[in-house]
This record gives structure tokens, sequence and C-alpha cells, in this order.
């Protein structure tokens, strides 16, 4: 392909990415980009092919950048991901008789909580 038909298929591209982008709603936004960074292993796939094929210093060099970027990516994608769940999750409501209990013992005047350590005077 000559350098033109490069150039517009890139402009193309960012024109099509940017108009579905702007479609999802915010809450959705974050999960689902921290998800489209694991389509980084395309850029770690690449990265291999470029490694494996190369004859020189500067192709190792830009191969291993791209690895290393698509390998931060990927992690980061997920972490962020894994994080999002987290805050939607709900947290386990204590038992009636954990209630009644944390209710009725004394509280320990050094630490401030009901359970009793059992034997430092």
């Amino acid at each position: 392909m000559d350098l033109m038909t490069e150039i517009v298929i890139f402009v193309l591209a960012a024109f099509v990415g940017f108009e579905v982008i702007s479609k999802v709603p915010t809450t959705l936004h974050t999960p689902l980009m921290s998800q489209t960074n694991a389509i980084h292993g395309i850029v770690m796939l690449g990265g291999l092919i470029v490694i494996g094929l190369s004859d020189n210093t500067l192709d190792n060099v830009i191969g291993t950048i791209a690895i290393a970027f698509g390998t931060i990516n990927i992690v980061g994608g997920f972490m962020v991901t894994d994080r999002m769940l987290g805050m939607f999750t709900r947290k386990p409501k204590p038992a009636p008789a954990e209630i009644e209990q944390s209710r009725t013992e004394p509280l320990d005047a050094e630490t401030g909580s009901s359970e009793t350590t059992g034997g430092s005077a």
C-alpha cells in the first residue's frame, strides 16, 4: 500500500473509533476501555513477529517496546476492571446474632474492640 492509502485508513479508523466510543454511556466507559486495553495482545503478537523477523537492532528495540507497552496495557486494563467490578459487589451483611453480640459485649479500653485477647495484663 502506498502512504496515502495508509493515512486514509488511519483517519477513517480514528473517526469510527471516536464515534463508537462517544455513544457509550458514562457508567460503562471505564470498564469498556479497560477491557479494550486487552486488545493490546495483538500489539504483543506484532512485537513478537517483528523481533522474530528482525535483522537489525532498531527492529529489535521497536519490537521490545511494543511488547512492553502491550503487557502494561493488558495488566493495567484487567486491574482497572477488577477494581471497578469490586465497587459493585455487595458486602455481606452480618448475621443478627453477631450484631446483638457486638452490642452487648463491653469494649476493651486499649484496643476499642469487643474481642478478648486472652492474657495480656
